[in-house]
């Protein structure tokens, strides 16, 4: 970058730059974080963030394909919901509080005390995706004993489904401007204001400002770009490997956390705003990645020499996955013959009510004529003529 051009970013908040491939963003792509507003209290508007929208749409979207998948792992969708909803809310309550714990300084108050207020002020900003995953699983593996749901198979559904979520929900962090990493000097690496003023101060932390001519190689690796990429490929490869070459239920799962594991670690040596464990120069995310590598290894080696010894059967194979589904089938069966028959019941009650409508118009249409003709038909009138006749022949004798 030259110092003209340094100059044109510091002067153009919200506004991503690629110097060495300026020929295909010649001016950069503007961007807001704020995806769209909506009327709120007393005149005010609610704004709603692109990272929240897109973590929400993520989210949805795995839903949706675990929905899909539910008859192949031998599960009954209707449980797998209830386990799924509420592993969310815990996949949110874990990595809020991940990101809190292993980044106390920010949120204690002037007295040394927690505040609680900044701690749910979570629209502020602060989610850590391996605290979401451990808040997922313990929420929804209490939620899968109580429904009776088989763990397993339902853990291979949650890897490819988190798979989905982090993928959509790492563009939040373009957003945001934020999730990048080290220098470089690759044809896709970005920078703006913020990026130049982090990335400065992460490699000039005496100084109390940005030196134009220094910062010209603040130039950053787009890390959250890294993980989406690498998260929709693990999803394609697991996608394709659960329909023909999973070998135990759980199976998925254990290569979703060594998958993710490994991408996150190389992903997370890159970055410069990463967490680390309190007093020492650890990156939280690298520790935990590894240990996730290791034990998805060692457990899968396990699990794969057992089965090629003994066999194994597949729960979707077992006479409770079959008994499960058949009966959640009879209560959809049920609950479809209960809605047919009602709507029955309803087309006879209103053509019943359309034919009492006709019988009625007509029997009061017919009704006068009928004594009209009566009246006229029976009427003795013969009768009348010989009293008229006798009248008048009284009166000439």
């Amino acid at each position: 970058m030259t110092i003209e051009f340094v100059r044109q970013v510091m002067d153009t908040p919200n506004v991503i730059y690629f110097p060495f491939c300026d020929w295909l963003f010649p001016n950069g792509i503007k961007i807001d974080n704020v995806f769209f507003t909506i009327p709120w209290f007393n005149g005010e508007r609610l704004e709603i963030y692109w990272y929240g929208f897109l973590i929400a749409f993520g989210m949805l979207l795995a839903v949706i394909y675990a929905n899909s998948r539910t008859k192949s792992f031998g599960l009954d969708s209707n449980r797998v919901m209830d386990v799924v909803l509420c592993g969310l809310v815990g996949g949110i309550i874990g990595a809020r509080a991940y990101y809190v714990v292993f980044n106390m300084p920010r949120y204690l108050t002037d007295e040394g005390g927690l505040s609680i207020r900044s701690v749910l002020s979570i629209r502020d900003g602060g989610l850590a995706i391996y605290g979401g995953v451990i808040g997922a699983l313990i929420f929804g593996g209490v939620v899968a004993m109580i429904r009776k749901v088989k763990i397993p198979p339902m853990l291979d559904l949650m890897g490819l489904g988190l798979l989905i979520g982090q993928c959509l929900g790492r563009w939040g962090n373009f957003f945001n401007q934020e999730c990048f990493g080290a220098k470089t000097t690759l044809p896709w690496g970005m920078t703006s204001s913020s990026i130049i003023d982090d990335l400065y101060f992460f490699y000039n932390p005496d100084n109390v400002s940005v030196i134009t001519n220094q910062a010209r190689e603040m130039v950053a690796h787009p890390c959250f770009f890294y993980e989406s990429l690498w998260c929709i490929v693990g999803f394609i490869v697991l996608h394709i490997y659960s329909l023909y070459f999973r070998k135990f239920d759980g199976e998925i799962f254990l290569l979703y956390i060594g998958w993710y594991g490994a991408g996150r670690f190389w992903i997370e040596a890159l970055r410069t705003d990463s967490l680390y464990i309190p007093g020492t120069p650890l990156k939280v995310s690298q520790v935990v990645a590894g240990t996730c590598v290791i034990f998805s290894i060692v457990i899968w080696t396990f699990n794969y020499i057992s089965v090629r010894k003994h066999g194994y059967t597949f729960y979707y194979e077992t006479e409770e996955s079959m008994r499960l589904l058949k009966l959640n089938e009879d209560e959809i069966q049920a609950k479809r013959n209960r809605r047919e028959n009602a709507d029955g019941e309803l087309n006879v009650h209103i053509l019943a009510e359309d034919a009492d409508e006709d019988e009625t118009t007509d029997g009061t249409e017919a009704a006068p004529e009928e004594n009209s003709d009566e009246t006229s038909e029976d009427t003795p009138l013969e009768e009348a003529g010989d009293d008229n006749a006798e009248a008048e022949n009284g009166e000439s004798d």
